[in-house]
């Protein structure tokens, strides 16, 4: 149900009824009182709806998800808001809409120029003028209603979307992960020898490792061994799990030696070769590094092809060295050769193990021809530093690029307390921001898959690569560009480096206070840095933006380390949930970026706090990628979801339901063809529990996904199917198809097909399965297309499971059909066939009075269902079916019997091709038309017509009749045509004629264009199938796929028409200035409109087919003329111009009986019934190219024989979303938008078909039946449908044309029988108010209905017949249109107003067809019978 427009008086506002069961909107139970009622943040409701704010106005609420708070003007309500926050609610949306005037504007007096009988009678018919002046009346009529078939089922057709192309599913997970297993730390110094080629400053840089080799008097060798040991403690702070390895001065063998054992003990994985170039040459321009001979005499190169086949791959080098970028310009040259080398043994020998070489990652301390710095105040390995101790190397480096306002020098920064590992230590909390801050600028500079290969695959490398980027900013100062392979960008100017300074500059600031607290001073407590909570800020300002482009947001990784404190913890969870709905590009990032080992891990954690924000993240990712089930299975994290899903559990937070629903998602995704998680979840107190949630009548997606859960746990798993069996689950999920919401009842469906399929075919296990096909088949009449498809794939999989009874029913319903074609004579064989097939019975069939033969006769009904993809699915079945029983035993038999239907065919196709255009003259029609055959009363003409034309058709598909030319082809949902378009002879004549004769045996058949001459709409995404596409059983059902899509989309913002500034936002603002300007046009001209006359032509278009129904769209200048046939046209009478012609699809011999539009106030549905008893419905009417079925249903399935027929009349009510279906049955069915279920059928207490519907559109409590023997009855709804009848008037004595009451104005009640009287009604009398003559003019013709009033009709009019009557919604005026081609009009009062005559063709008088007033407007539109099917508009003089 989605929005409703605007009331913005009470009075116009339609009201809930509050004496009869509370109604439901999408399955929630909507509040009767006058507030609007708000969903919590996880709404599975879908749909808007408006309410009466206390100014008056109207506002749109948004029950299912994504709302705000909006102001007409676009001024958030903020307070509200806040409230709705705290309470665990979505906001609603504020939007204005237009008034479409359902009752009176006010007690203002009757216009000067009216009479006085209308002042005397301005009063509101049926007593209906105190109940607006009621308080609660007015409460009643403020409460929120909605539009219908807005859903996201209506928009999908329960089709779930490619989300794989959309957002493709990321690889997160490091399949390959490798890691660091050892080290070789190789030190070349030779302390007090300098190289000769390297010239240094005085003063230089000393310090290696923090230690200055000149600062002892030590041995040369004692200070190198201090250093190498400064360095592998300086490693071990970045991965202690390495097996580091020292190599002081290493000579040419020690380094090959050292080498081949690294690689030889790290086997596949990657090794770290650490190179301190300091006391040796330069590398060489060719890549060589320099080592030592045994007795430190010479310098020994390494050449790089060498240390290539020491080390082989996967490697990690560390270059720290003057002239490094030479190392890494010819690395690349020599790992080819060494790929040549490896090509060709692998030539000679296939087998041979080979050397990795290619998988290999640098860092450099500077490019060619640069050398390191040699500023006094940095460390000699100031790479190194950058490296391995980035915290310290950072205080020195701010102490020396900002003068301080104390006195602190660069040696004091290492007196900051703390550990590095203690996070709320001064020192861990600036390792714990510098991780973040690296981590930020990688993310938001880095290719994806470089920053996952880098940073999240080995802790070894990610600490380096982090700490490289603080050497870019560092040394560049200094005139070095550090190099890395995989190449960086330049980071050095990134905005997080501020970030960084600041929080560095806040310790710094508070060091000479906490150095005075340690050294006995006053006591200091140290302030924690703000810099995560800014973050978090940032965060959530990005959030509130709406995620712009889906640009991935700076502060993920930050969020993810917040994640690591419980001070901000749950603040960050919240944000990320938030982050998780924007949809799956986001859960993708957050894969991306690391986010599931810390999801996990929270699991463990027994804060009651996070439960909530814990069940929504988890459903968001396993929405997305359900590959993290086997991370639910360890440790028996699924168990916190489990104890969830208990009642007894408590949530801190006020929808309980909806998280308990979540947490069935995501046990239901983790059951989902994963057999270890059926067999740890499967218990009878889990499906104990989920009968339970299935009991929750105030969450629809709860009882929803109970049943899913119980369809995942049961599919492919008998054990737990037995369990089911034991605590009887099956036949609760059967009384799940009468829930109201069509979610539910489709999820139902879905279990009990996983249900089937027990390998132990025992009498148990059929009659279980066999109680359960009982159970759904009423489920065949269902409105809802989604649940009828799940209904054809529980058919499929149970004709599957039993074959051979299909087979016979099949069989013999096509010997029935045999029968009934070729009449009585075939009864001794049709008994010789029985039969054979029965060894108990002569007489009655073997599938008669079984399961299969009612599911198989269901399935023929489906076949030729409305809904394009519900036919299709079920003639896949039937095809199925037949194709099987064209092979089977019964193979013969069956050739027999379709070879009889094919010469019966055959025998009755003419010779020559009809002309698409029949006669026109009674005569002739005739003639044309084959007399019908009778009909037993015990049949139902839908039955007969629908269910054989689905055999034959099913029947003849795979038997081919006569040659290519002459095939007949009968199957379809748009029925039987032959090749110029007209109904096939053999099938028409099957057809009740009253389906299509008038109601007076002298009336003129109208001629119009053949039946499917334009284009038929279908459902969105429809894929027709193939012809020579085999039929593939059982049906594949995408309804799981398609829920989990609501998991996938966004809930906590609101929805795009509700975010101001947006395109549909804006349109809902237009157009809803355009309803009110055309309300303000409309308003004053009502008052004159009653004294005027109404013979202005206003145009004229050419229909091109009979009009036999015509329909004024509210505000849109759209007017649907629908023929008698199934052609609809729609037309901008404005232009004018035709919009759009299409099929309404109806089968051939039916007609378009009613059109209506649904939701006019914003943007409006078409809904057409026929007189075959279907109602369809389509968006996007007025478009060519994107008209589509929303809905299609049989809303009448029991039409009854009738020597005059009505068809079916049907009246939509806005107000509560009902549709109320009549015509040639003894009932008034009353179906449920909003469920799309039959709620009730009222008793029409009458043997006379229905001739004419109406309604109260304001209160929905009463409605009015016109019959075909001139009686009325009016019923009222809030009584039991047995009481519901409470007036009958006679006062007509033949066939009454129209009855309508009024939207507003006075409300007035006007029924016309075909004689010509028109009557004027007040509920609470029984005689009528006023009689009028619709044959009189230009004299009174009203009476006070006196007795026998009605003969003068008839003697005014004599010859004369009222073929049409319509009546103004709003002004009191009233048309007649007469068989002499007269259109009569008057005031309610009976006064004659004038007569205007429709264009009927040249020189011919025709009847009148149709006619229509526009609602609002002054204006009429009319259409003659025969012609050339012209339309002419009219308005009112004044």
């Amino acid at each position: 149900m989605a929005t409703v427009l605007p009331r913005p008086l009470a009075p116009n506002l339609p009201i809930t009824n509050h004496e009869i069961a509370v109604p439901y909107v999408n399955g929630h139970t909507r509040d009767e009182s006058p507030r609007p009622s708000h969903r919590s943040t996880h709404s599975a409701s879908s749909g808007e709806g408006l309410s009466m704010r206390d100014d008056g106005r109207v506002r749109t609420q948004v029950p299912m998800r994504r709302r705000t708070q909006i102001e007409p003007n676009g001024e958030s309500d903020s307070k509200q808001v806040a409230t709705l926050q705290q309470a665990g609610a979505r906001p609603s949306a504020y939007l204005q809409r237009s008034n479409t005037d359902h009752g009176p504007q006010g007690r203002s007096p009757p216009p000067s120029g009216t009479s006085q009988a209308a002042e005397e009678n301005w009063e509101l018919r049926h007593g209906w003028e105190d109940q607006y002046n009621s308080s609660e009346y007015l409460g009643l009529l403020s409460s929120a209603f909605y539009m219908y078939f807005t859903d996201k089922r209506h928009e999908t057709g329960g089709k779930p979307k490619d989300e794989d192309h959309k957002h493709p599913p990321v690889d997160w997970r490091m399949k390959d992960r490798l890691k660091t297993v050892s080290a070789a730390l190789a030190i070349c110094l030779n302390i007090g020898v300098d190289p000769p080629d390297v010239v240094k400053t005085d003063p230089a840089a000393k310090m290696e490792c923090w230690l200055d080799p000149t600062a002892t008097t030590a041995a040369s060798s004692k200070v190198l061994e201090q250093i190498g040991k400064k360095l592998n403690e300086q490693y071990e702070t970045l991965s202690i799990r390495v097996r580091y390895k020292l190599y002081l001065d290493p000579s040419l063998e020690e380094t090959r030696r050292f080498c081949t054992s690294l690689r030889r003990n790290a086997k596949d994985e990657r090794v770290l070769f650490h190179y301190n170039g300091h006391g040796v040459p330069l590398p060489t321009p060719s890549g060589e590094i320099w080592v030592f001979n045994r007795n430190y005499t010479q310098y020994i190169p390494v050449s790089l092809y060498d240390l290539q086949g020491w080390l082989g791959a996967p490697s990690l080098y560390v270059y720290d060295c003057s002239h490094a970028g030479n190392i890494i310009a010819n690395f690349d040259r020599f790992v080819e050769k060494h790929e040549v080398e490896n090509a060709e043994a692998r030539q000679q020998d296939p087998n041979a193990q080979l050397q990795q070489y290619t998988d290999n990652i640098h860092l450099a301390a500077c490019g060619k021809g640069e050398s390191l710095p040699t500023n006094p105040d940095l460390p000699a390995d100031l790479f190194t530093c950058c490296l391995t101790t980035p915290i310290e190397i950072s205080l020195r480096y701010f102490v020396l690029q900002n003068q301080l306002p104390s006195d602190l020098t660069p040696k004091d920064v290492v007196k900051i307390p703390g550990k590095l590992q203690e996070r709320r230590s001064p020192l861990g909390e600036l390792n714990w921001i510098f991780t973040a801050v690296t981590d930020t600028i990688a993310w938001n500079t880095l290719p994806r898959d470089i920053f996952r290969k880098l940073f999240r695959q080995d802790l070894m490398v990610a600490a380096l690569f982090r700490n490289f980027l603080l050497s870019q900013r560092i040394m560049r100062t200094y005139g070095c560009h550090p190099i890395s392979v995989p190449a960086m960008a330049e980071t050095h100017d990134h905005p997080m480096w501020e970030s960084w300074d600041l929080a560095m500059e806040m310790v710094l600031a508070q060091l000479p206070s906490m150095m005075a607290s340690e050294n006995n001073g006053p006591p200091y407590e140290y302030q924690h840095s703000n810099f995560f909570a800014e973050q978090l800020t940032a965060f959530e300002v990005y959030l509130a933006q709406g995620a712009p482009e889906h640009e991935a947001p700076a502060q993920l990784p930050i969020v993810l380390q917040v994640l690591l404190s419980q001070v901000h913890r749950l603040r960050a969870l919240i944000l990320l949930s938030r982050f998780l709905d924007l949809g799956p590009w986001a859960v993708n990032l957050a894969l991306l970026i690391g986010i599931f080992p810390y999801v996990c891990k929270l699991l463990q954690s027994a804060a009651h706090e996070l439960k909530p924000v814990m069940i929504f993240i988890w459903a968001r990712i396993l929405a997305v990628d359900v590959t993290g089930q086997q991370d639910l299975i360890k440790e028996n994290a699924y168990q916190y979801f489990l104890n969830i899903l208990n009642p007894s559990s408590t949530l801190p937070v006020a929808n309980g339901s909806e998280h308990r629903a979540m947490s069935a998602f995501i046990i239901a995704m983790f059951c989902c063809n994963f057999r270890q998680a059926q067999v740890v979840c499967l218990s009878p107190e889990l499906i104990n529990l989920c009968i339970v949630h299935l009991k929750d009548s105030e969450n629809q997606l709860l009882r929803q996904w109970s049943c899913l859960l119980i369809s995942m746990l049961w599919k492919d798993f008998p054990e737990a199917k037995w369990v089911g069996i034991r605590v009887s689950v099956h036949q609760r999920l059967c009384e799940m198809g009468l829930d109201p919401v069509p979610e539910v009842r489709a999820a139902a469906l879905h279990a009990l097909t996983n249900f089937i399929g027990i390998p132990d075919l025992t009498e148990q296990v059929i009659q279980h399965e066999e109680s359960i096909a009982s159970a759904i088949m009423p489920m065949t009449g269902d409105g809802n297309s989604m649940v009828r498809k799940e209904l054809l794939v529980f058919f499929s999989t149970f004709v599957l499971r039993y074959p051979n009874k299909f087979l016979v029913a099949a069989y013999e319903q096509l010997v029935e059909e045999r029968d009934k074609i070729l009449g009585g004579d075939r009864l001794p064989q049709r008994h010789q066939h029985r039969r054979s097939l029965s060894s108990t019975s002569d007489e009655e069939p073997v599938s008669r009075d079984t399961i299969q033969g009612g599911i198989w006769r269901n399935i023929l009904v489906l076949s030729v269902d409305a809904h394009p993809e519900i036919a299709q699915d079920a003639t896949c079945i039937v095809d199925h079916v037949h194709d099987l029983l064209l092979k089977s035993a019964l193979a013969g038999r069956a050739h027999a019997v379709l070879e009889e239907m094919a010469r019966s065919s055959r025998k009755n196709t003419p010779s020559s091709r009809q002309s698409s255009v029949a006669p026109t003259s009674r005569t002739a029609q005739a003639s044309a038309s084959p007399a019908p055959r009778a009909v037993p009363r015990n049949e139902s003409y839908l039955s007969i017509g629908m269910r054989r034309t689905a055999s034959v058709a099913a029947a003849l598909k795979h038997f081919a009749i006569g040659n290519s030319a002459s095939n007949i082809s009968l199957h379809g949902p748009n029925g039987t045509t032959t090749p110029n378009g007209a109904p096939h002879p053999n099938l028409r004549s099957r057809l009740p004629a009253e389906w299509s004769r008038p109601p007076v045996d002298d009336d003129r058949i109208s001629t119009s264009a053949p039946y499917h001459s334009a284009k038929v709409p279908a459902t969105r995404g429809f894929k027709e199938r193939k012809a020579n596409e085999s039929p593939k059983l059982p049906l594949e059902s995408g309804f799981f796929d398609w829920s989990i899509e609501y998991f996938r989309e966004p809930q906590m913002r609101p929805n795009e028409q509700d975010e101001p500034g947006s395109d549909d936002y804006n349109a809902r603002l237009w157009r809803r200035v355009r309803n009110e300007k055309t309300l303000a046009l409309t308003q004053p001209l009502k008052g004159v409109a009653g004294t005027s006359r109404w013979d202005v032509p206003n145009g004229f278009f050419n229909n091109g087919s009979q009009p036999s129904r015509m329909c004024f769209h509210q505000f849109e200048d759209h007017l649907i003329v629908a023929d008698d046939r199934d052609t609809v046209c729609v037309w901008n009478w404005q232009q004018p111009r035709r919009l759009n012609r299409f099929s309404n699809a109806n089968p051939p011999g039916t007609r378009i009986s009613e059109a209506r539009f649904i939701n006019e106030d914003d943007q409006a549905l078409l809904l057409t019934g026929s007189s075959d008893g279907v109602v369809r419905i389509f968006r996007d009417y007025d478009s060519e190219n994107n008209i589509e079925v929303v809905s299609a249903f049989r809303a009448l399935s029991d039409m009854l024989p009738s020597n005059k027929n009505a068809g079916m009349v049907l009246d939509w009510q806005q107000g509560q979303g009902k549709l109320l279906v009549a015509g040639d049955v003894k009932v008034v069915r009353v179906w449920n938008a909003a469920t799309e279920i039959c709620v009730t059928d009222i008793p029409a207490r009458s043997s006379s078909p229905i001739t004419s519907l109406t309604s109260d559109q304001v209160s929905c409590n009463f409605f009015c039946t016109a019959h075909g023997d001139g009686a009325i009855r009016l019923f009222d709804t809030r009584l039991r449908p047995a009481l519901a009848m409470v007036k009958c008037w006679r006062s007509h004595q033949q066939w009454i044309t129209n009855i309508h009451m009024q939207r507003g104005g006075l409300r007035e009640l006007i029924s016309g029988s075909r004689n010509g009287e028109i009557k004027l009604w007040d509920i609470r009398l029984d005689p009528p108010l006023r009689e009028i003559n619709a044959f009189a003019k230009g004299r009174d013709t009203a009476a006070g209905a006196p007795a026998g009033a009605g003969a003068g009709a008839g003697a005014a009019g004599k010859g004369d017949i009222l073929r049409t009557m319509a009546v103004h919604e709003h002004a009191p005026v009233l048309l007649a249109g007469t068989e002499k081609n007269g259109i009569n009009l008057f005031n309610t009062n009976g006064t004659f107003l004038n007569s205007v005559e429709p264009y009927g063709g040249f020189l011919h008088r025709a009847p009148v067809a149709s006619t229509s007033f526009h609602p609002h407007r002054m204006m009429l539109a009319t259409a003659a019978a025969g012609g050339s099917g012209g339309v002419n508009l009219f308005t009112c003089g004044n």
